[in-house]
């Protein structure tokens, strides 16, 4: 039961705030706009409907955007390559090294491409809120297109890398080394390795509502704690599959051992962990 006295606070309180209110400008009452963090239910909101447009979006658009994801993201392999040849073998060279990794990322998703990761919190809160089969048929329509592109344009950006002599022996020696570090792990350990990185993803898609200017120092920070921390990402892992394949290192068979349980570590922690778990904690708001 609340008190009289606790009542009498209350409206003492909404009156302050509305004589606050009507005293303000225009532009201080934007400010205070600005200034007032996202709600978790509007942050929801914000990212349900991205996702109920990104759904309807033409097949063209998200095969051409997908592409694009695919053939950027290699930045992040060359990105880590590039530091490792010009830093000393020190033991600190790896935390530097993997801030190569943020580079793809950064080109990806501030450019609003289709990744294939991003999808697996975008496309599912609208499920969320609204199951039915259209919603379903969507949602797979969108993921096997933009997955299917995604690795497409790894392939592509792998092929550029191994075969045109852009990058001299030191590059090509790095690129090699850094993709065997990334991929060449027993299937359970890949599946492992990726679900921290699909949970990493899913947050930054979460939180990039929130914060001004597109969100880059995010995007910097969360995508090296994904290269610092040796987790898999499978559309930049992919890049990685593709040069050790297209240069012999590996066989198409020891692909597929990294990339199904990669693949289904990153969906797991971006929409059974992530999503799943966001969405319990705004259900009750939303169905209000």
């Amino acid at each position: 039961m609340v008190s009289r006295d606790e009542e009498r606070l209350r409206a003492k309180d909404i009156n302050r705030q509305q004589e606050a209110e009507q005293n303000m400008d225009g532009e201080e009452r934007e400010s205070v706009e600005q200034a007032s963090r996202l709600s978790a239910r509007l942050i929801y909101e914000v990212i349900r409907r991205d996702g109920a447009d990104e759904m309807t979006r033409p097949k063209t658009s998200l095969v051409f955007s997908g592409l694009a994801a695919g053939i950027l993201i290699s930045f992040s392999v060359l990105g880590e390559a590039i530091l490792q040849v010009g830093l000393p073998d020190t033991a600190w060279r790896p935390l530097v090294e993997s801030f190569g990794y943020t580079l793809g990322f950064l080109l990806v998703i501030m450019g609003r491409m289709q990744l294939f990761t991003e999808n697996t919190i975008t496309t599912v809160l609208p499920l969320t809120s609204q199951p039915c089969k259209e919603y379903f048929y969507l949602t797979g329509r969108l993921w096997a297109i933009v997955l299917t592109a995604n690795v497409i344009g790894a392939f592509i950006a792998a092929a550029f890398m191994a075969y045109t002599g852009a990058f001299g022996p030191d590059i090509q020696m790095a690129l090699t080394e850094i993709s065997e570090k990334a991929i060449l792990h027993p299937p359970l350990e890949g599946f492992a390795k990726a679900i921290p990185a699909g949970v990493i993803v899913a947050a930054i898609v979460w939180m990039l509502p929130t914060v001004p200017q597109g969100g880059f120092l995010l995007i910097f920070t969360f995508t090296w704690l994904i290269a610092a921390g040796g987790f898999t990402h499978i559309i930049a892992g992919s890049v990685e599959m593709a040069y050790l394949v297209l240069t012999g290192v590996i066989g198409w068979a020891e692909s597929l051992r990294f990339f199904f349980p990669v693949l289904l570590g990153n969906v797991f922690g971006g929409t059974a962990v992530f999503t799943l778990i966001t969405w319990a904690q705004v259900a009750a708001e939303v169905d209000e």
